[in-house]
């Protein structure tokens, strides 16, 4: 038991990662830091925008060098992962100055993990036959969850994005309504002044 609470900790210090959602303004510049301390390390980069405008952004990711790493335009989501040659503060921006009005919502996860698995100590009396499988089973399940934990991800954008359209849909059809009735009444009583008009007094002669 101590020997698996010690590869969990282990585990857990491997990977550091940040998972945050933020509303990019209109006309806004935002951007976020993941400070790097070694070269090598695997940097993932992922980010999908849950509401707002035609559900797309603008992003940007430099190095602490200003060096230009990964960028697009009017993307509704990505995921990428990329490999930090220098040390620093890595930048991840959203740029939402595309939109004059709408804000965007936009979930997205910074994770630095190093390329080295993390060793387990060993005392001299223990048979390294019996921690490599225990070590391979928690990588394992690690794995496992990060495809899980992206799938709910997948699945709650497209939630998010469905909502958000059938509610667009609904308010369209409400403003619909409201103006077919307007038009109906405006008719209506546009037909009642026009009789009035025909037969009231001298008028009665041109019926």
């Amino acid at each position: 038991m101590m020997k698996l609470l010690t590869l969990l900790s282990l585990f857990v210090s491997y990977v550091s990662a940040t998972a945050l959602t933020y509303s990019v303004a209109a006309n806004e510049r935002a951007c976020f830091y993941a400070d790097v301390k070694q070269t090598g390390v695997k940097v993932a980069f992922y980010f999908a925008v849950q509401s707002g405008g035609s559900f797309d952004i603008d992003y940007a990711v430099t190095s602490p060098t200003l060096k230009l790493i990964l960028e697009g335009e009017k993307e509704r989501q990505g995921d990428f992962v990329f490999t930090a040659n220098e040390v620093g503060e890595y930048r991840f921006c959203f740029l939402n100055e595309m939109s004059t009005f709408a804000e965007k919502l936009v979930d997205f996860e910074i994770a630095v993990e190093n390329e080295d698995r993390a060793e387990l100590p060993i005392k001299p009396a223990t048979a390294t036959e019996d921690v490599s499988p225990l070590e391979n089973s928690i990588h394992s399940v690690s794995g496992k969850l990060t495809t899980i934990s992206r799938t709910q991800k997948y699945f709650r954008t497209r939630e998010n994005r469905n909502f958000a359209t059938v509610k667009s849909t609904e308010n369209r059809i409400f403003w619909f309504q409201i103006v077919e009735s307007v038009a109906i009444v405006a008719m209506a009583l546009g037909q009642v002044a026009i009789v009035q008009y025909f037969f009231t007094g001298s008028r009665k002669g041109f019926v």
